[in-house]
């Protein structure tokens, strides 16, 4: 029974759940193991002809009942054997039912009549079994029920004749034959079916792994375009950091040598008050020069680099007085802690933009800078008592700078706000997260809780 290959479709050579056992050869046009076994079935027909031949004759002088048998058997076995031969060209796929079922009928014919000469060849008679697996579906169970019936007689030493013991065997064998050939279908057809979904699961695999590389060549042409607007991004961002380092830094330095240089020319009949602007107007080009390449190099301002935010706002705070003859106070609240590189930046460079404002358009007397560090918030507040504005009219045009201000305060996440009424001078408020670190008091703090330092300049 070991012939039999269980259920499958009459295209069973084409198709994923035809050739499971036989790996990718169903899948990628090769000749399948079903292809193969159903050759072999065909070769070796012939051959179980000649051994069921060799036995009959062995045992022919043992079997007196089939002396006058000998010559049809010898017909017989001739038509069998040019059968089989025959069959050996018999295709293996692409065959109509039809067709299928009159080579089957021609086939167990032949072997029947052969076992009713001589039981031996019911040796024969089982590659049967070969030509009914390939009738399909419940066809097939019909063929194994009709060559198990013929190979009972095989065993049985023929076909019922009339004898009731005989014909109790008989039944008996064929009982077992076809019990034993219907369980074999079963337990076969469980395995292939196995096979089949086994064979679907390896197409959805394959199907799923071709989707994910191309998922994966998509993502990798999206990583490439991130990486370019990226890069545009760094390009777009590093043009706006400097366009407000110079903003920042040239653009006011200029301002204030022009200021000085002004100065200096109204003062010519006064030589110590001509030669005061003229320091200031040479002081300010050059720490202008250093600011200038220490911005193209994105370094901190130079103030930072020698000391702390608090001691940077009070020392621009009286560079600025100098500059303006307008008093200013820095102011420092709280325990100073020291904050990100990047978040001190934008607050110095705020306070220095907020003060370039106030010299250049609020006519004040007096202005104060404050910076107050609360648990995790860093406040600045830049205040004077000049003209003012209505803020409901929105930020004057003399109000340059408020743009970039709040687009320092936006990068490291902080906020700017400007209050403002007409003849109550201006503040401008910028907000900062902060996560406390300890730092080590400003000099001269000697590790209070809480500190005001104050620098006031006359003038």
């Amino acid at each position: 029974m070991t012939v039999m290959r269980g259920v499958h479709l009459p295209e069973r050579a084409v198709g994923p759940g035809a050739a499971l056992g036989c790996g990718a050869a169903g899948q990628t046009g090769e000749v399948t193991w079903q292809e193969r076994s159903d050759r072999l079935a065909r070769l070796l027909m012939l051959p179980m002809l000649a051994i069921s031949t060799l036995l009959a004759v062995i045992t022919l002088p043992a079997v007196r009942t089939q002396h006058t048998r000998v010559e049809i058997g010898v017909a017989v076995v001739a038509v069998a054997a040019l059968w089989s031969t025959g069959l050996i060209r018999y295709p293996v796929t692409g065959v109509p039912p039809r067709s299928r079922w009159l080579v089957f009928g021609v086939h167990l014919t032949l072997a029947a009549t052969l076992v009713w000469l001589n039981p031996w060849y019911g040796v024969f008679a089982f590659t049967g079994y070969f030509l009914a697996d390939e009738l399909g579906g419940h066809a097939r169970r019909v063929g194994f029920v009709a060559v198990a019936l013929v190979s009972a007689a095989s065993q049985a030493a023929g076909y019922p004749n009339g004898s009731n013991a005989h014909t109790v065997t008989y039944l008996i064998m064929a009982a077992f034959n076809v019990v034993a050939v219907l369980l074999m279908v079963n337990l076969t057809n469980r395995v292939m079916e196995q096979n089949t979904e086994r064979g679907r699961m390896i197409a959805e695999l394959a199907e799923t792994n071709r989707q994910l590389q191309a998922s994966m060549d998509e993502n990798a042409g999206l990583h490439a375009q991130l990486l370019t607007q990226a890069r545009e991004a760094g390009v777009a961002e590093e043009r706006g950091r400097l366009a407000g380092e110079i903003h920042d830094t040239l653009a006011q330095g200029l301002a204030g040598i022009l200021t000085q240089l002004e100065a200096a020319r109204r003062a010519h009949a006064d030589p110590a008050e001509w030669s005061r602007h003229i320091e200031l107007a040479d002081g300010l080009a050059r720490a202008n020069l250093t600011e200038a390449r220490r911005s193209v190099r994105a370094l901190r301002p130079e103030q930072l680099e020698q000391a702390s935010l608090s001691d940077a706002l009070a020392d621009l705070a009286r560079d600025w007085s100098r500059r303006t003859q307008v008093p200013a106070e820095a102011v420092t609240t709280g325990v100073p802690v020291r904050a990100p590189a990047e978040t001190e930046m934008a607050v110095f460079r705020i306070a220095q933009e907020a003060l370039a404002n106030v010299a250049r358009h609020a006519h004040a007397t007096r202005a104060r800078v404050t910076l107050s560090y609360l648990d995790d918030t860093l406040l600045l507040d830049v205040a004077d008592d000049g003209a003012g504005f209505h803020p409901g009219a929105g930020a004057p045009p003399a109000r340059f700078g408020v743009t970039g201000m709040r687009r320092r305060a936006e990068s490291v996440a902080g906020t700017l706000s400007i209050e403002s009424a007409p003849g109550d001078g201006t503040t401008v408020n910028a907000v900062f997260p902060l996560t406390p670190t300890p730092a080590e008091a400003t000099p001269g703090t000697g590790g209070a809780a809480r500190e005001t330092a104050s620098v006031e300049v006359a003038r």
